[in-house]
C-alpha cells in the first residue's frame, strides 16, 4: 500500500507540483457557483453590494447602532460587521463543506495518481475568491463614505495568512472525518453558528464581561477579525507577539490536519 508524506515539504512540493490543477480547479468551483443562472459570475459581486446595503440600512437606520460611544457615523457599524463577516464567511463556507468534500469526489478517490489533498486548497482558495470580491465592495463603500482607508489595510495579506492556513487545516481534518463520519456534515452548521456568535462580529470584544472573554482567547478566529478591523478601519498596527503566536498556531493546525488527511486516505477507497 502506498505511503504518503506527513512532512510539511511534502505538502510544499504537492501545491507547486500541482499549481496548474488547483488553479483550474479552483476556476472551475468559482464558476460551478453560478451555473446556470442568467447574471453568472456578476452574482460574486452583487450579493455583497446587496448584504452591505441591508446591513448599513438595519444597524444604521432603523436600529441606530454605533460600534464605538460618541460615533456619529450612520454607516460605520455596516462597515466594521461586514469587515469581520468577510473573514467569518470564508472560514465558514470551507468548514461546511469540508465533510462531503472527498464523499462527492468518488472519482477521484479511485483514481491512485490523483492527488487527494489539493481538494482542500482548492475549496480555500475558492472561498477566498469570493472573499475578496467581497473586499472590494467593502473598500469601494468605504471609500465613497469615509474617504480613503487608512495605510495599514495593506497589512491585510499578512492578516488573512493565519486564517487561510487554519482553515485548511480543519478543512483537512473534516474532510477526511467526512469519509468515516457522516454524521459530521450534520454537525458543522450548528458549530460555525456557534462560533460566529462566540466571535466579536456583532460586537466589540470590549462590551463582554470579563468572566466571559475567556471565549476570545480560544477562539482563533476572535483575533483574526479584530487584527483585520484594526489594520483596515481603526489604523492600528496588531500587536507582532500576539500575531506571531497566532501565526504559529496557525501553522500548526494546519500541518496536523494535512498529517491527519495523509494518515487516513489510505481507508478512503475502502469505505467509498
Amino acid at each position: 500500500m502506498k505511503n504518503f508524506s506527513v512532512s510539511p515539504v511534502g505538502l510544499m512540493r504537492s501545491t507547486v507540483t500541482h499549481r496548474n490543477l488547483i488553479r483550474q480547479m479552483v476556476v472551475r468551483d468559482v464558476l460551478a457557483r453560478y451555473r446556470g443562472s442568467a447574471l453568472g459570475i456578476v452574482w460574486s459581486f452583487f450579493i455583497p453590494m446587496l448584504m452591505l446595503a441591508i446591513y448599513t440600512f438595519v444597524f444604521s437606520f432603523v436600529f441606530k447602532a454605533r460600534w464605538r460611544v460618541g460615533s456619529d457615523s450612520k454607516t460605520e457599524f455596516a462597515l466594521v460587521l461586514f469587515a469581520g463577516l468577510l473573514l467569518f464567511n470564508m472560514f465558514a463556507d470551507c468548514v461546511n463543506r469540508a465533510p462531503l468534500q472527498i464523499v462527492s469526489q468518488v472519482n477521484y478517490v479511485k483514481k491512485v495518481v490523483f492527488p487527494l489533498e489539493i481538494l482542500s486548497i482548492v475549496a480555500v482558495a475558492s472561498s477566498m475568491f469570493q472573499m475578496l470580491i467581497s473586499l472590494v465592495v467593502w473598500l469601494a463603500f468605504y471609500v465613497a463614505v469615509l474617504g480613503a482607508p487608512p495605510v495599514t489595510a495593506l497589512l491585510l495579506p499578512f492578516i488573512i495568512l493565519p486564517l487561510t492556513l487554519l482553515t485548511i487545516g480543519v478543512t483537512w481534518v473534516l474532510a477526511a472525518l467526512g469519509v468515516y463520519l457522516r454524521d459530521v456534515a450534520q454537525i458543522t452548521g450548528v458549530l460555525t453558528t456557534m462560533l460566529m456568535f462566540t466571535t466579536p462580529i456583532f460586537f466589540p470584544s470590549s462590551a463582554v464581561p470579563p468572566q466571559l472573554q475567556f471565549l476570545f482567547v480560544v477562539n482563533p478566529l476572535a483575533t483574526v477579525v479584530e487584527q483585520a478591523r484594526d489594520v483596515l478601519i481603526w489604523g492600528k498596527v496588531p500587536d507582532l507577539a500576539v500575531y506571531g503566536i497566532m501565526l504559529a498556531i496557525s501553522t500548526l493546525i494546519a500541518w496536523l490536519g494535512f498529517a491527519l488527511f495523509q494518515k487516513t486516505r489510505r481507508g478512503f477507497s475502502d469505505v467509498l
